[in-house]
């Protein structure tokens, strides 16, 4: 039986060398972050649609005298709310609820996988458990599912970094875009 004893422990940079750099999260541009996740939504598209559609067609019928002015303040009224939850309620009560946005990382990246680490622990994801990604201004956002995701800071990155992750994105989730 081979035994192997290290002298020194490995670092986790001696694993994920390709890409290494440390981060934590801007308010703000969290904020601008969950609402571009919460509009991209499949039912929030429908939604707003749906009540535009209402809001532009009672505001037609009321200037053609055909209805009250009820409806198009109702119509008014359900876009405005509409607006606020989006757009305000939901990323505002993310970022409260959730203490990762308060916190500093340590990311390394390679061909198989993604280490996060904080002074509470870590965490390694293997590519195929992500099943997309798409790029704002200030982050990558990387989906495990519909639902759940991850946002990438890109503040701290050089562009020859940010450059090396797009691609190394595209290699790895293009099939599943």
């Amino acid at each position: 039986m081979l035994k192997i004893f290290l002298l020194q422990p490995l670092s986790p940079s001696y694993f994920y060398s390709l890409m290494e750099f440390s981060f934590n999260y801007d308010k703000k541009k969290v904020i601008q972050a969950l609402r571009l996740h919460f509009i991209a939504r499949f039912e929030i598209k429908m939604l707003m649609i749906l009540v535009n559609v209402f809001a532009i067609a009672s505001a037609i019928m009321f200037y053609q005298k055909v209805i009250r002015p009820e409806p198009f303040l109702l119509g008014t009224v359900v876009w405005l709310l509409m607006l606020i939850g989006v757009w305000y309620i939901l990323p505002f009560s993310i970022y409260k609820k959730s203490a990762t946005f308060k916190e500093r990382f340590i990311i390394w990246i390679n061909s198989n996988s993604i280490r996060l680490e904080n002074e509470k622990g870590f965490v390694t994801w293997q590519w195929n458990m992500f099943n997309r990604f798409f790029e704002s201004p200030f982050f990558f956002h990387l989906y495990f599912n519909e639902k759940s995701f991850f946002l990438l800071p890109k503040d701290d990155m050089t562009e020859d970094l940010k450059h090396e992750l797009r691609a190394l994105l595209n290699e790895k989730l293009e099939n599943k875009k």
